[in-house]
């Protein structure tokens, strides 16, 4: 077997919270052989995808966890069989194209995970409202009048941008603050971008929840992401702190709603945020916490998605 990965560099990476890292090591477990890639390496020559890849073996350290060799091939995409799309947003127009370009691959029968087209559909922030019942209050605007009546009736209410991560210009906001219309016309670049308002769910001081599943099937456990003290974000990046708990049968109901829609749109490894009763976020592009809750409850996550990887290779 053939596995490529396109993500950021992997010595940037941090080993022992690294997804992808966990994937590959699968991967390496299995015998497969393993190249990288970003998104600036992809190339077309006379309709055939290429990518400027470096074969690469990992180790599960965490000062020397990767090695790639010195020659870099121009690898064809359909000699692959399988490519993991594990670059972190930003989702900008260069992740688009590079969407684009791994739809070819798969025309020739290459599985991507997850799937370009439903990567391209599935905006993180948006893509919840298919399930409107699953969440809190929503706004989606960029009327900065209309956002600032929301905030009066929801009180407290949390804005974000729809195509940040790790808790990048999130903030919370009551009404009455000095600063709304400040945050306001930052994050809407002066009413001219949609962002994002929810009410504020207390329940965040019990976790931000992050649930795995692959093809639609929840992993048993979550990791609640419990914000750092004085802050609200329930981001790993933000300073929160993972603690593991098995889901609660709200938790199933949730993945129960969402879980086969995403596996008829082909996406295989996802994690869905939850705080209290509520869905927030549905993460496509490369969610985490593979890592943490392997080590706190002696799983191999990255081992049911590479089972599941195998099964849809088996019966293309």
């Amino acid at each position: 077997m053939k596995i490529a990965v396109l993500m950021d560099d992997i010595g940037n990476i941090n080993p022992k919270k690294d997804s992808s890292l966990a994937m590959m090591l699968e991967a390496s477990r299995r015998g497969w052989d393993i190249y990288t890639f970003d998104t600036n390496d992809l190339f077309v020559v006379k309709g055939v995808v290429y990518a400027h890849a470096s074969q690469t073996s990992v180790k599960d350290e965490s000062k020397h966890w990767f090695k790639k060799q010195p020659l870099i091939q121009a690898l064809k995409l359909s000699d692959l069989d399988v490519i993991l799309m594990r670059k972190d947003p930003p989702f900008d127009m260069d992740y688009i194209y590079a969407t684009y370009l791994l739809e070819q691959a798969e025309n020739t029968g290459v599985l991507v995970v997850n799937k370009p087209q439903s990567l391209r559909d599935a905006n993180e922030k948006l893509f919840a409202l298919n399930f409107a019942h699953c969440m809190p209050s929503t706004l989606i605007s960029t009327q900065i009048d209309q956002i600032k009546s929301f905030i009066k009736a929801e009180k407290t209410v949390v804005v974000k941008p729809l195509d940040g991560m790790g808790g990048a210009d999130i903030f919370k906001l009551n009404d009455g603050d000095n600063n709304i219309d400040e945050v306001l016309d930052y994050l809407t670049h002066q009413g001219t971008r949609q962002i994002m308002v929810q009410e504020f769910l207390a329940d965040i001081i019990k976790g931000d929840k992050r649930i795995l599943l692959i093809n639609g099937e929840p992993i048993d456990y979550a990791l609640a992401r419990m914000p750092a003290k004085g802050s609200f974000k329930g981001n790993l990046a933000a300073g929160a702190t993972g603690v593991g708990q098995p889901l609660s049968d709200r938790d199933r109901y949730l993945c129960e709603q969402i879980g086969p829609t995403l596996k008829d749109k082909g996406l295989m490894f996802v994690g869905l945020d939850v705080i209290g009763d509520y869905i927030t976020e549905i993460n496509v592009t490369s969610p985490t916490c593979i890592r943490e809750l392997d080590a706190q409850f002696n799983l191999n996550i990255a081992g049911v998605l590479f089972d599941a990887i195998e099964q849809q290779i088996n019966n293309a």
